[in-house]
């Protein structure tokens, strides 16, 4: 009888140790890809892999929140950085299904500052999709991500980065500021 349970727990610390190796795999292969992506199609074939990925490892953060990113990528990608010149239904989808899966990564993974940073790319895309409209309830939103994300660590430099594309992107008599976006960029 002890050789039967020490072959099962055996067999099943096999399988955990494949499927953690399969995962790794897979997770490696598709952050290493991330560098490469240069389209909105691109980016949507990410954010299904990492879907993928996410539901085949339920306990796993990494690939809810590279899906969530993907997504928002891809709505950048779809404004090529002009505010309110893409199809709005379009970003709201894409942001809506982001916020859906940074919230099963933030489930997984309470208090990391990379959740809110895309918490706060999220609030930026659907104040981009509409900015007239949405600028008064989307950007408090974004500022309260970043500004939990630098609480939780001063040292992300994504933090950083984020701040420089807010002053960079804003127009100097609302805050914005070319010069301080540098000195951000450079930080991060």
């Amino acid at each position: 009888m002890k050789k039967i349970i020490t072959a099962v727990l055996i067999l099943v610390s096999m399988g955990a140790s494949a499927q953690s190796e399969k995962y790794m795999k897979a997770m490696e292969d598709k952050v290493n890809g991330l560098d490469t992506v240069s389209s909105v199609s691109g980016w949507q074939n990410m954010a299904n892999s990492f879907e993928r990925i996410g539901e085949a490892e339920k306990n796993q953060w990494l690939p809810f929140y590279y899906a969530a990113l993907s997504h928002v990528m891809s709505g950048y990608m779809m404004s090529n950085g002009q505010p309110g010149t893409a199809n709005i239904t379009q970003m709201d989808m894409l942001a809506d299904k982001a916020e859906a899966l940074i919230t099963k990564a933030e489930s997984l993974e309470k208090e990391n500052s990379e959740v809110f940073c895309v918490k706060k790319m999220i609030a930026t895309l659907k104040m981009t999709a509409d900015p007239m409209n949405r600028w008064q309830t989307y950007g408090p939103k974004a500022g309260e991500a970043l500004a939990k994300a630098k609480a939780l660590d001063a040292s992300n430099p994504r933090v950083y980065m984020l701040e420089g594309q807010d002053k960079f992107f804003t127009p100097e008599q609302f805050g914005g500021s070319k010069t301080e976006a540098k000195k951000l960029f450079e930080e991060s």
